[in-house]
């Protein structure tokens, strides 16, 4: 391991509790990191502040550590059910983790209760736990906090609670925002007391963190902590420790180099992400194909769908020394997990910033690490795009090989399982849905994607119905000889549920042969309106088609408009009025489509 370090926890201004100290030997860091050695005396001196420093680089610590410090340091020590710190953050991942690492600190502190509020887990029982066991030291996830300030009726005043709030936390700023609980920030900070110290932590600083550093933060200190040596120099967001890779292949010839590369690495650590928070199908899809297909390595999926199981595969995952983790963006963020060798994205992330973070899995805190991308042929211009935008520099891999296609097999997986096949179906739709998005559009067209080729590297059976693929032909997809509706569930319940409906839709369409079928008639007066809309909107096109007015014209008419409005309205004379439609000395008599009222009637 490479130290990257600004000097022993001793060295700070201000001394550190000795069973503080104490921890930190137990968790083996003896020393600081620079944004630690940046942030933790001025947080401990009044100041709030506002840190921005690149992934993996020991931001928890920066304020674990000052949370505890400045509790300790209170005059008035906190009852149980007095809260004294708050600490915010996007997933319930990153918040056990953060809660892990306080209690490795709060075991030695008796004194101070934590609590951890995070989804998928029964509200009420989170209520009854704080009312018995108190928290001074709360972890949460935006969501569920918000919902633990309205829970006055059970019994829990929240609001009440947080008046002896010293500290508050929000830990990556940037994806709390970017998730959407700006709103429920903003409903929590009105809650707090205004005096206390805030610490905001993220990665990058964006247009809305800088926004919410202005209307939460009083006179922040900002701590911008960049790499050392050539990343100091060029602002680079990744760490320097991390080796960068990219792969250009085919979307067909994609999913086999995944596999091969999986394989020649089974003693390695792998995250292996897929494009963003709306694919969880392809989370689900190509983690079952992996599982067959890669053997002697665990594999686990994990993605933002999940409820009460996410928790436990995360935690499983972190405890094992080798094994892949198929995941979503819900793992991109802040999560630590110890000894990532690499980090595989088998498509670009939505946002640039993304794609930072999901490298910052790995060469985490002085460990070395890499970090792969899967290219098509035409985003390969996203990797000097990178370099410019997030300073993020990549060098080329070359395609491995001797894979061999395992698309076969893939496709034998859906004939033979009706799961696999709804998947892969799935998965598609919603890989086109996620890339349409993609923020980078002038890379990432949808117009140029090969739907025939990514078909084929889905191992799809048939071109799934969609939008995007309307009217479209696809000469270079052979679709699989089978009737799909034939093909059965692998699970006998589900396959008799399937085969109970198709029953009941085949009886239903017998009972209805040779009947006539009535449509249901709209009301007359709606069916009128309706073709009136449409006529006055061919009209409409119709002039808006063959018409030659000039923009003097057009001029004159707009202006004549504006002076009827006003003449109406009582704002003019009618001598003013005709005045006005004469005053541009161009026209010598009134508009044919123009009529001057007679009298008040009229308008």
């Amino acid at each position: 391991m490479e130290h990257v370090t600004e000097g022993s926890w001793e060295s700070l201004p201000m001394r550190l509790h000795p069973r503080v100290l104490g921890a930190l030997r137990e968790l083996g860091f003896p020393y600081m990191t620079p944004v630690q050695s940046a942030t933790i005396p001025l947080f401990m001196k009044n100041k709030d502040v506002a840190a921005e420093a690149v992934t993996g680089s020991g931001k928890t610590l920066a304020f674990v550590i000052p949370v505890l410090e400045i509790l300790l340091r209170r005059e008035e020590k906190l009852k149980k059910n007095q809260v004294g710190a708050l600490i915010i953050t996007p997933t319930r991942e990153l918040a056990i983790q953060i809660d892990e690492v306080l209690a490795h600190f709060t075991k030695h502190f008796p004194q101070f209760g934590q609590t951890l509020w995070i989804g998928g887990r029964n509200p009420g029982e989170d209520v009854a736990r704080f009312k018995e066991q108190g928290g001074n030291i709360i972890v949460a996830t935006p969501g569920r906090l918000e919902d633990m300030f309205r829970r006055k009726a059970e019994g829990l005043d929240l609001a009440s609670c947080v008046r002896s709030l010293d500290v508050l936390v929000l830990d990556e700023a940037d994806r709390l925002l970017d998730m959407g609980f700006e709103a429920s920030i903003n409903t929590i900070l009105e809650f707090l007391p205004k005096q206390r110290r805030t610490g905001l932590f993220s990665a990058t600083q964006t247009q809305e963190v800088e926004s919410l550093v202005r209307a939460g933060l009083r006179n922040p200190v900002r701590i911008s902590v960049k790499e050392k040596g050539v990343a100091a120099s060029s602002t680079q967001k990744t760490p320097s420790r991390l080796e960068n890779y990219y792969m250009v292949c085919k979307a067909d010839e994609k999913f086999n180099q995944l596999v091969h590369f999986l394989r020649n690495h089974k003693q390695e650590k792998h995250l292996v992400f897929f494009r963003g928070q709306s694919t969880c199908a392809c989370v689900e899809y190509y983690g079952k194909a992996l599982e067959a297909l890669v053997k002697g390595v665990q594999i686990m999926c994990i993605h933002g769908k999940m409820k009460h199981k996410r928790d436990k595969i995360f935690m499983g995952f972190r405890r094992l020394q080798r094994g892949i983790l198929v995941c979503t963006d819900v793992m991109a963020r802040g999560i630590d997990i110890p000894e990532v060798n690499w980090v595989l994205q088998y498509d670009p992330p939505s946002s640039a910033s993304a794609f930072v973070h999901r490298c910052g899995r790995t060469a985490r805190i002085g460990h070395g690490g890499s970090a792969l991308v899967f290219l098509l042929p035409m985003e390969e211009s996203y990797v000097s795009f990178l370099e410019i935008n997030q300073k993020c520099p990549l060098q080329e891999m070359k395609l491995q090989k001797n894979t061999g296609d395992l698309l076969p097999k893939l496709k034998s997986m859906a004939l033979a399982d009706r799961a696999v096949f709804e998947k892969g179906m799935k998965a598609f739709v919603s890989y086109v849905q996620a890339y349409a998005k993609h923020e980078c559009n002038l890379i990432f067209r949808i117009k140029d994607l090969d739907f025939a080729s990514l078909a084929r590297g889905f191992a799809l059976l048939r071109m799934p119905k969609m939008p995007e693929l309307r009217g479209r032909q696809f000469p270079d997809f052979v679709p699989a000889d089978v009737n799909t509706d034939t093909i059965p569930f692998k699970d006998k319940v589900r396959e008799k549920q399937r085969q109970k409906l198709l029953e009941q839709q085949r009886k239903e369409k017998r009972e209805n042969e040779g009947r006539r079928k009535f449509i249901k008639n709209k009301a007359w007066s709606k069916q009128k309106a309706k073709k009136e809309k449409k006529k006055k909107m061919n009209e409409k096109r119709k002039r808006e088609e063959g018409s030659d007015i000039e923009d003097e014209d057009m001029e004159e008419l707009l202006n004549d408009t504006r002076l009827l409005k006003k003449f109406k309205k009582g704002k003019i004379t009618e001598e003013e009025f005709e005045k006005g439609l004469f005053s541009s000395g161009k026209r010598t008599v009134p508009r044919a489509d123009m009529e001057i009222p007679d009298s008040e009637e009229d308008c």
